[in-house]
């Protein structure tokens, strides 16, 4: 292996770790606690597990989570409601319904609903909005999980070429619009399954994000020597471990720089849905 590994479990306990002292300062100067709801409909595992780390990831830096849990057979007007009671409740900075729902909810419809001063989960149009016109409020976890690991990595992303394979509303389409923002400045290129010669357009990348869900997508004669690789797939492989996009093996031995499945992108998400509360928890009290 030539290229260098970002690691994704470093930086976020170093990021927590920040932002533990910050919820500490907050209640002694200000008496408040910043507070996260997450909504679960059914009794999907991995959903479950998921939310499940979020409660702990909370607790950990010492965010007050409220976790509920409502049946599969959920109505649509009986999750709004829920919704509509999180969003009055004075206690909650940030709101967050997780995904998938059961088929017969709509589930943009209730991201319309999230009242945007609280959408650190970034899924309100709304917020995708000031996004796309450079003015953001709230950045997508797993997107701003990637800007912090390339700043970690020292990878400038003024006038550099980046490719993004994916072109997702959680993934590829928020994260293009961040690295074009002013400071970042990066000309990027939101590559799909419909792009022509995906191989050779990755080859012109000083950085490579995939972010499909498709296993070995990325090989490596897909990569420039020294490009920087991010993997933001998550899949399991027939022998049931995680695997992401990239063929890491072979794309370490020609990349610069590239992060790992699992441990690299992964606890980066969970870390900026904290960073969010605790900003969301800021400017809902005038202390920004």
């Amino acid at each position: 292996m030539t290229a260098s590994l970002i690691d994704g479990k470093e930086l976020a306990r170093t990021l927590r770790g920040r932002i533990a002292d910050e919820v500490t300062r907050m209640g002694a100067e200000h008496d408040v606690v910043p507070g996260l709801a997450a909504v679960l409909v059914g009794d999907d595992p991995a959903s479950k597990v998921y939310v499940g780390m979020k409660h702990r990831d909370c607790g950990e830096v010492g965010i007050a989570s409220r976790m509920i849990e409502l049946p599969a057979d959920t109505s649509q007007d009986d999750l709004e409601d829920v919704v509509a009671g999180l969003n009055g409740d004075d206690d909650i900075d940030g709101i967050l319904v997780q995904l998938p729902l059961p088929d017969h909810l709509d589930a943009r419809r209730i991201q319309e609903l999230i009242e945007p001063a609280k959408d650190v989960d970034a899924l309100n149009p709304y917020t995708a909005g000031r996004l796309a016109i450079g003015d953001p409020t709230f950045l997508s976890c797993t997107p701003y999980g990637v800007l912090e690991l390339l700043a970690h990595a020292g990878v400038d992303t003024v006038g550099a070429h980046v490719v993004v394979i994916g072109r997702s509303n959680l993934v590829g389409r928020p994260l293009s619009n961040m690295l074009t923002l002013k400071g970042r400045d990066a000309t990027v290129t939101l590559a799909h399954s419909r792009t022509r010669d995906l191989a050779a357009v990755c080859r012109t990348a000083d950085v490579v994000v995939a972010a499909v869900g498709r296993q070995a997508l990325v090989t490596a004669d897909m990569v420039r020597p020294g490009a920087t690789v991010i993997d933001v797939g998550t899949n399991r492989a027939d022998d049931g471990s995680l695997v992401g996009d990239v063929d890491f093996d072979a794309v370490a031995e020609v990349a610069g720089a590239i992060t790992p499945v699992p441990g690299g992108v992964g606890p980066m998400t969970r870390t900026m849905l904290l960073q969010n509360t605790l900003e969301a928890a800021r400017r809902r009290r005038g202390l920004v």
